[in-house]
């Protein structure tokens, strides 16, 4: 049976108790921290850079950094968020030219001693990633247009994660898969069932009680 982990998305965080929040994810069962960089470009949204990602490293300095890049030139930013404290570095395929530009990148991520993946966007056909898998410790669907928080889940990601599931087991590999977007207590059950290891969630996490949120998406 696959361990399920939870990834509480910053996004959402309330950053006017930032201090009460970490403290709740920091004595919940929440091991990922899920860490969106958006650039205003790739995505209409600004976001965080990776000052902000040693706070969190300060703060939660147990947890799993996973940086989900959201930028064009993912290649260029990749060392100052190692350095910042990332644990993660995923990139999004849409924002590369070549399978080789991809592959460099993931080599580049991997050679800083840290975990590497991919992304794609709801629109993007999960077989893309086929050629990726063996070099991927993650691949993340999203189950949203990447951009902005509390967005409804798009069933039809789904269908990717069983595609990737199958796959990935077929040739048993340890990539993982991360879902992201529209994530509660009901799509978190049927993106597990497709065969998600990883949910990502933000709102449904920091509206509520962190600790009791964190739960119900374990059960």
């Amino acid at each position: 049976m696959r361990k399920i982990e939870i990834a509480p998305s910053v996004l959402s965080l309330d950053y006017s108790i930032f201090e009460k929040q970490c403290a709740d994810l920091n004595q919940s069962l929440a091991n990922y921290l899920h860490f969106d960089v958006m650039d205003g470009h790739f995505v209409p949204n600004l976001t965080f850079g990776p000052d902000i990602l040693k706070g969190f490293r300060k703060a939660c300095p147990d947890m799993i950094l996973d940086v989900h890049l959201m930028i064009d030139h993912p290649d260029m930013f990749v060392e100052s968020f190692v350095k910042a404290g990332a644990d993660l570095i995923t990139f999004h395929y849409e924002a590369c030219t070549s399978h080789d530009e991809i592959k460099k990148i993931l080599e580049k991520i991997h050679s800083y001693g840290i975990k590497a993946g991919l992304v794609i966007k709801p629109k993007t056909d999960a077989q893309v990633l086929f050629d990726f898998l063996d070099q991927c410790d993650l691949i993340l669907i999203m189950s949203v247009e990447p951009g902005f928080g509390g967005q409804k889940f798009m069933e039809s990601s789904l269908d990717k994660v069983k595609i990737l599931r199958e796959r990935i087991d077929a040739y048993d590999l340890p990539c993982l898969i991360e879902i992201d977007g529209g994530i509660n207590d009901e799509t978190a059950i049927l993106a597990k069932k497709a065969g998600v290891d990883v949910l990502v969630a933000g709102s449904y996490v920091f509206k509520g009680d962190i600790q009791k949120q964190v739960n119900e998406l374990l059960k």
